[in-house]
């Protein structure tokens, strides 16, 4: 896929990591600990470390959060190089103005013959009795052979799926846990890449931002150990970089439940209101139990 003046990554000369929170609340310990290890595993380096503000999920966007964010990170001791408010040579740094690129991507994608839009509910899904991944249903392609849908246009209301093609199964190695091995088939089928909304899925947004900021190492949560599958599929598609990735366990709160913020677990923000000094705040954050 090169040619594309929007699909080319930043020219880089040594390692780059990266923190990417979503600005819908406060960050609590889990956000925090992934935060820390991956700032740590970048400046261990003598990495450039980023910060990337996503955002696309607007409908859940908090205002002011995105401020509080970059608040408590500097509260924290933790610095970055490139970011919202610092600019950099791989910006715009927040989601919501990287608009072009995704759309660059997709095209891309369309003309690879891997794209095809869905018109499907959740309760199409249901009714069609989707077998079960380890996320939820399944898609069983019900769009991928009706000529009604898979038209390159776009039909209003319709999501933009990724097929997974005729090399579904996708293997790499975890720099913590090790090799790991994926069937997209079983997995989640044919995957969205744009939402019915017109909103951008993380899967596309995620992985095409880390190859064009050339982003060297993703460190972040072991929830998202299944979305890397997806992300290598739509990069090597694409011909785009694969970074190397690390997933990390999750901070469990006081039920032993993983952290969330909808959930309102305790924030860093929480912390520092109870007087907490920066390097209290970070011996909780390591010392907090893990799922």
């Amino acid at each position: 896929m090169q040619g594309s003046p929007y699909l080319e990554p930043v020219a880089r000369a040594g390692p780059v990591g990266r923190y990417a929170p979503s600005p819908t609340g406060d960050l609590h310990l889990g956000n925090l600990r992934t935060a820390l290890l991956a700032h740590e595993d970048c400046r261990r380096r003598g990495g450039t470390f980023i910060l990337r503000i996503e955002d696309i999920d607007t409908p859940r966007t908090v205002p002011g959060s995105e401020q509080r964010i970059m608040d408590d990170l500097r509260w924290l001791g933790l610095d970055w190089d490139e970011g919202p408010d610092t600019g950099g040579p791989a910006g715009p740094y927040r989601q919501s103005e990287r608009t072009a690129l995704y759309e660059a991507a997709l095209a891309a994608l369309e003309a690879a013959g891997r794209i095809y839009y869905c018109t499907c509910s959740r309760r199409d899904l249901r009714e069609a009795s989707a077998p079960q991944g380890p996320e939820g249903p399944v898609y069983p392609g019900i769009c991928r052979t009706s000529d009604a849908v898979s038209q390159r246009a776009h039909p209003a209301g319709a999501a933009a799926r990724f097929s997974v093609g005729p090399e579904p199964v996708v293997e790499f190695h975890d720099r913590l846990l090790g090799p790991q091995r994926f069937d997209l088939r079983t997995l989640s089928g044919d995957f969205v890449v744009r939402r019915r909304d017109g909103l951008w899925a993380y899967q596309l947004a995620c992985a095409v931002d880390d190859a064009l900021m050339g982003v060297t190492h993703v460190v972040r949560g072991a929830d998202l150990l299944s979305s890397t599958p997806r992300q290598i599929a739509l990069l090597r598609v694409l011909g785009l970089p694969l970074p190397e990735y690390m997933h990390v366990p999750l901070v469990a709160d006081a039920d032993g439940q993983r952290m969330s913020k909808r959930d309102g677990s305790l924030s860093l923000r929480t912390l520092r209101e109870r007087g907490l000094s920066p390097r209290d705040a970070r011996n909780l954050i390591r010392e907090a139990p893990l799922l």
